[in-house]
């Protein structure tokens, strides 16, 4: 199978690819290298993957870019995105552009190149601000609280329309807080470990009470795997761990992994952060035999081990 992976040389999209390879897909990467961080970084994750690959350099709102990265492709997984709640509060319409606009080009480009199969990497943060969990995929009343999720949600919509207008199979993964090698350098376990080191302290937004659904990046892939080789009309599904912890207690545990002490730096909340995220994985689990194999103290364990390994 011939598979197009847009943001292929991200964090996930790098890992995608490791694994489609492993399993002797081929594969091809669409990635513009943007600066939201550094394009160093994204180039080194690609040299790990290795010279298998097709790499297209060029952006995914440019057509004619487009219908070179889907000649011969069986199906897309789109990742490609302009990331980060917080820097989506700045510079809104940019990720309106990125990430609505350039999914529809997409999807017009699939149909003109009769590419019928979309993986499309939604968010967890579609759901919004929520008093309970765990969330589940079948809550019709989604209220974004950034414009980064309303993106992203955006996203889902196109995806429906392309799905129930011209027979489109899609299957959308909502992703919940994915960590580990890799890890984009502002995310926070990325950020804490590093101030850590350097005997920094961590800058920790509110009381630390905010819960997350932290999934390692191995159980991720797994089920975008299974999501490409599931066409199966139009799906959403919730990729994560339903198990969320508070941010205390992950500094907790992440301070054991480093093996130091970890200092905090009180700060006040920020706009678009939301109290909780947790998953209702009961869907992918029946759908797509989806079953995440990592616990948080391993996976964070897996993730000091390659800081440290990068550092020297």
């Amino acid at each position: 199978m011939r598979v197009l992976v847009t943001g292929g040389a991200g964090f996930v999209g790098s890992h995608l690819v490791e694994a489609l390879l492993a399993r002797g897909d081929s594969v091809v990467v669409l990635d513009n290298f943007d600066d939201y961080y550094s394009p160093i970084i994204k180039r080194q994750n690609l040299s790990v993957v290795g010279p298998e690959i097709k790499l297209i350099e060029g952006d995914l709102r440019d057509a004619a870019v487009l219908a070179d990265a889907l000649a011969g492709v069986d199906v897309v997984a789109h990742l490609a995105a302009r990331p980060g709640v917080r820097a989506s509060l700045e510079q809104p319409s940019l990720y309106i552009d990125n990430n609505v606009a350039g999914t529809q080009t997409l999807i017009q480009a699939m149909l003109d190149a009769k590419v019928m199969r979309l993986v499309f990497a939604s968010s967890s943060s579609v759901y919004g601000a929520r008093a309970s969990g765990p969330f589940r995929e079948d809550d019709v009343v989604l209220k974004p609280v950034s414009p980064y999720a309303a993106s992203k949600l955006a996203g889902e919509h196109l995806c429906h329309a392309a799905s129930t207008t011209w027979g489109m199979h899609v299957n959308c993964m909502r992703l919940f807080t994915v960590y580990g090698p890799r890890q984009r350098p502002e995310m926070a376990i990325h950020l804490f470990a590093r101030h850590a080191l350097a005997g920094q302290a961590i800058p920790r937004f509110g009381r630390g009470e905010s819960l997350r659904d932290y999934t390692y990046v191995s159980d991720v892939v797994a089920g975008i795997l299974a999501a490409i080789d599931r066409p199966n009309g139009f799906q959403v599904y919730n990729i994560g761990n339903d198990n969320p912890v508070t941010l205390d207690d992950l500094i907790g545990r992440l301070s054991g992994a480093l093996g130091v002490s970890i200092a905090v730096d009180a700060l006040e909340e920020q706009p678009g952060d939301v109290p909780r995220t947790w998953a209702s994985i009961a869907l992918a689990a029946k759908e797509l035999d989806y079953d995440p194999q990592i616990p948080l103290d391993e996976g964070l364990r897996r993730f000091v081990a390659w800081l440290r390994a990068s550092r020297d």
